[in-house]
């Protein structure tokens, strides 16, 4: 036998073997996928026990009501951790996420893209119904941007410092009704919107903006009435890099708000409202990733141009007009439980 017959027959060798050993790595690993497949531990006592000794179940300190939510918040991940075959890979993958997330400061912004915020309000619309308490004007989620000590005017504010080059006035008004259907004076009207690059003041990474720009407390009219001057708001998307938007590509969802405007409104005797409205005609107006998007809290930016109106309306040029009245709802046997305590920003 030549050479080079003796060299081909050992590389067709070499190969074999090389495809032998790769069949049987896969072979191994199949069949410990498939063992692992089988593996059930969650139901078993050894797990239980260990669910109720790290809730500190077996602890007469802490907190019950911790206790309570830790036990089935941790029993629920542990099963679905079974359930879906979480590798390690995975789950170490998903602590190095919300590490992440942390950090960039991104999980009350991802709290509604992943519907929590939405899923509390019908909740609490489910709570009403069962009262037969009606809302005449929806609730909406609040989103994270609120910050608390806006300036308060009476009656009209004006909410923009002027400074947007891209700024298209707008007119908001509308009137505030209490539960027995009549206008209500003196009710707390509190505002607040992003500017035309979606940036809200005090979260603003240009630094463009001024405290508490577009941020507003109005209280009502003797006729219940309100009564803004600000700008067109725009619509904002997640930062693309980010944490809540690489989840979101995971899912193959966009990360964007429509233009939208906020409101609290509170007045002795009722429950506090909060809600926002949409600008009809955005794109992303019934596409919001936040799902905010409620009917009867869509409202027409009518356009007027006319020089009576302007002059009427005491602005300089073509502007915009929004109206919204809001109604709200009686305490509930003297409660209000509206009210969410949360962690807001103080300025």
């Amino acid at each position: 036998m030549n050479q080079a017959r003796l060299g081909m027959m050992l590389a067709q060798r070499t190969t074999y073997l090389k495809r032998y050993d790769a069949n049987q790595h896969y072979g191994k690993i199949k069949e410990i996928a498939m063992t692992a497949n089988n593996i059930r531990i969650f139901e078993t006592e050894e797990v239980q026990n260990f669910i109720n000794l790290l809730s500190g179940l077996e602890q007469d300190g802490g907190n019950p009501r911790t206790k309570q939510i830790i036990h089935r918040v941790v029993s629920d991940l542990f099963k679905t951790i079974e359930d879906l075959e979480i590798s390690s890979d995975e789950y170490w993958a998903a602590i190095a996420y919300l590490n992440q997330l942390g950090t960039s400061h991104e999980a009350g912004l991802l709290s509604p893209g992943l519907g929590f915020d939405h899923f509390l309000d019908m909740r609490m619309d489910a709570i009403d119904a069962a009262l037969g308490i009606e809302n005449p004007t929806p609730r909406t989620i609040e989103g994270p941007l609120y910050v608390a000590g806006a300036p308060v005017a009476q009656g009209f504010a004006r909410m923009d410092d002027g400074s947007d080059p891209n700024g298209h006035t707008l007119i908001l008004h509308g009137t505030i009704y209490a539960a027995d259907g009549q206008p209500l004076p003196n009710a707390q009207v509190e505002i607040w919107h992003a500017n035309t690059k979606g940036f809200y003041s005090h979260f603003d990474p240009t630094g463009e903006q001024q405290p508490f720009n577009m941020r507003r407390t109005i209280m009502t009219d003797a006729q219940g009435q309100y009564r803004v001057q600000t700008i067109l708001p725009a619509g904002y998307g997640c930062p693309p890099e980010g944490p809540t938007q690489q989840l979101l590509n995971q899912l193959g969802r966009h990360g964007n708000r429509p233009a939208h405007i906020h409101f609290f409104v509170s007045a002795d005797g009722h429950r506090k409202l909060t809600t926002q409205i949409n600008v009809a005609g955005d794109p992303y107006t019934y596409d919001d990733f936040a799902y905010a998007t409620r009917e009867g809290l869509v409202v027409d930016a009518i356009e007027h141009t006319d020089a009576a109106a302007i002059q009427a309306n005491g602005v300089e040029g073509p502007f915009a007009e929004m109206v919204f009245d809001l109604r709200l709802s009686r305490l509930v046997d003297g409660v209000d439980n509206h009210v969410v305590d949360r962690p807001r920003l103080q300025a």
